[in-house]
C-alpha cells in the first residue's frame, strides 16, 4: 500500500481492538522527539520569532552563527515536528485500544483527554510561551479521533491529499513574493516587486521590534498583553498548522496499525523504509541549504520553505527517524542512555512544559533577561543544558512515582479522581 514517496507498508487485515501494553519503543522515540523539539524551539525562546525562520533578522548573523543555525535546520527543523505528530497519532490509537480492551469507551475517554490538553495549551500560552503546540495538537487530535474509524487506506489517502495539497497551494501563493525578493536582492526588481517585498517585510520587522519590547516586561504585564491584545493567538496558529499536523497524526495512526512501532512490521522492511526516508530527507534538505545558505537565508523564501516548500523532507524525515529509532530501540533500551530516553519520553508532557518554564525564565525580562542577546552558536549551550535536565531528572522521578507530575495531573482530570502516584 503506498504511503508517500519512498514508503510502502504491507496491508494486513485490519485487526480488532486488542490489549495494548505500554510500548518502550514509543517512549524512547518520544524521548528523542522532545529533546529534538527544544533544538528548534530555542530560536523562538531566545527571540525574536523571526529567528526561527532565518538567523539574519533582526540583525545579520556571523558565519559561525549561520553555520550553527544551518546545523539545526538540517537535522531537526520540521523533522522533529513531524516525528512528534506521528507519535501523537500513534498514541491516540494506543490509548483507544487500551480503553476498549478494558471494557471502557475509548472515544469518550480520548475526547475528555484531548479537551483537557486544550486547556493545558491555553494555560501554557498565557503563563509561559507563545509557541505552544498543545492547543494545536488537541484540536487536531479531536479531528483525528473523528476519523479513526476509517480504514488505513482511506486514512492514508486523506492524509497525503490534505498534506501535499495544502503545501503546494501555499508555495504557489508565495511564488510571486519569493520572485520579488530574489529580484530585489539581484538589483533587478520592478517598482511593483519592491513594493511587494516591503509589504511582506514591514510586518515582520515591526513584529520583531514589538517582541523585543515585550520581552523586557514583567511577568504579569506580559500576561496582560496576551489577554488584551492577542487572546486568539492560538486559534491563529492552529489555522496555519492544522493542514500539516492533522495529516501527520493520521499517518502516525496508520504506522501504528501496520506494526511500525511494535515489531509486527518485518525488520528488513522497516530498515528499508527508515534508511530510504532518512537519506532522502537529509539530501533534499541539504540541497535547499545549498541554495539558501550562500544567499544568507532570505526571509521571505525561508518562511515559504519552512511553511510549505519543505513538506516532503519533513514528512520523510519524521518517518525515517521513527524507523531508525524503532530499529535501534531493542538494543538501545538496554543501555543507560536508552533508559534515560525512555524515562524522558514517558514524561514528555512534563518535560515539554519544564523546558518552557526554564527557557522563558532564562530569556524573558521577568527572569534573566537574555532575550535577543544570545547568538545562534551560543543557543546550543542552552539546548545541551535542557537535554541534560530532561535526561537527568526523568529517571529518578519515575523510580519514585508512576507518572510524571503533569502526566499524573492530566490522568487524574481525565479519570475524574485522584490517582495514587507514589511507588510503593
Amino acid at each position: 500500500m503506498p504511503a508517500g514517496p519512498g514508503l510502502t507498508l504491507p496491508a494486513p487485515e485490519e485487526a480488532a481492538p486488542r490489549p495494548a501494553p505500554r510500548l518502550p519503543t514509543l517512549d524512547l522515540i518520544r524521548g528523542v522527539a522532545v529533546l529534538g523539539i527544544l533544538a528548534i524551539n530555542i530560536a523562538g525562546f531566545a527571540g525574536p520569532m523571526v529567528g526561527t525562520t532565518t538567523p539574519n533578522l533582526p540583525v545579520a548573523a556571523s558565519p559561525a552563527d549561520e553555520a550553527a543555525w544551518a546545523f539545526g535546520f538540517l537535522l531537526f527543523e520540521g523533522k522533529m515536528r513531524a516525528l512528534f505528530s506521528l507519535l501523537f497519532g500513534a498514541g491516540l490509537v494506543l490509548f483507544w485500544e487500551r480503553a476498549e480492551a478494558s471494557g471502557r469507551n475509548g472515544d469518550v475517554l480520548q475526547l475528555r483527554r484531548l479537551t483537557w490538553l486544550l486547556v493545558f495549551g491555553v494555560l501554557h500560552y498565557l503563563l509561559l510561551w507563545w509557541g505552544d503546540i498543545l492547543f494545536v495538537y488537541a484540536l487536531c487530535g479531536i479531528a483525528a479521533l473523528l476519523l479513526r474509524p476509517l480504514r488505513s487506506r482511506a486514512l492514508l489517502a486523506l492524509a497525503l491529499g490534505l498534506y501535499y495539497g495544502w503545501h503546494v497551494w501555499g508555495m504557489l501563493d508565495a511564488a510571486a513574493a519569493i520572485e520579488a525578493e530574489t529580484a530585489a536582492r539581484q538589483g533587478t526588481a520592478s517598482p511593483g516587486q519592491l513594493a511587494l517585498v516591503a509589504q511582506r517585510m514591514g510586518p515582520i520587522r515591526a513584529w520583531a521590534a514589538q517582541e523585543l519590547r515585550e520581552a523586557t516586561m514583567g511577568y504579569f504585564q506580559l500576561l496582560q498583553v496576551k489577554l488584551s491584545e492577542r487572546p486568539l493567538w492560538q486559534v491563529q496558529m492552529a489555522s496555519g498548522a492544522f493542514s500539516e499536523t492533522l495529516p501527520l497524526m493520521l499517518i502516525g495512526m496508520v504506522c501504528y496499525r501496520r506494526g511500525f512501532f511494535d515489531g509486527r512490521l518485518p525488520r528488513k522492511r522497516l530498515a528499508e523504509i527508515a534508511i530510504a526516508c532518512t537519506l532522502a530527507a537529509l539530501v533534499l534538505t541539504a540541497m535547499f541549504l545549498g541554495w539558501a545558505w550562500p544567499r544568507h537565508f532570505p526571509p521571505i523564501a525561508m518562511g515559504a520553505a519552512l511553511a510549505w516548500g519543505l513538506a516532503m523532507p519533513h514528512l520523510l524525515g519524521g518517518v525515517g527517524y521513527a524507523g531508525l529509532l524503532a530499529l535501534a530501540a531493542p538494543r538501545l533500551a538496554r543501555t543507560a542512555l536508552g533508559a534515560r530516553l525512555i524515562a524522558a519520553g514517558r514524561m514528555a508532557f512534563s518535560n515539554y512544559l519544564l523546558t518552557s518554564l526554564v527557557m522563558t525564565f532564562a530569556f524573558y525580562g521577568w527572569g534573566l533577561g537574555l532575550y535577543g542577546r544570545v547568538p545562534e552558536r551560543e543557543q546550543w549551550l542552552f539546548v545541551l543544558g535542557g537535554w541534560a535536565l530532561m535526561l537527568g531528572w526523568s529517571g529518578p522521578w519515575l523510580r519514585r512515582f508512576r507518572r510524571g507530575p503533569l502526566e499524573w495531573l492530566w490522568r487524574c482530570l481525565v479519570e475524574r479522581t485522584v490517582l495514587p502516584n507514589r511507588m510503593r
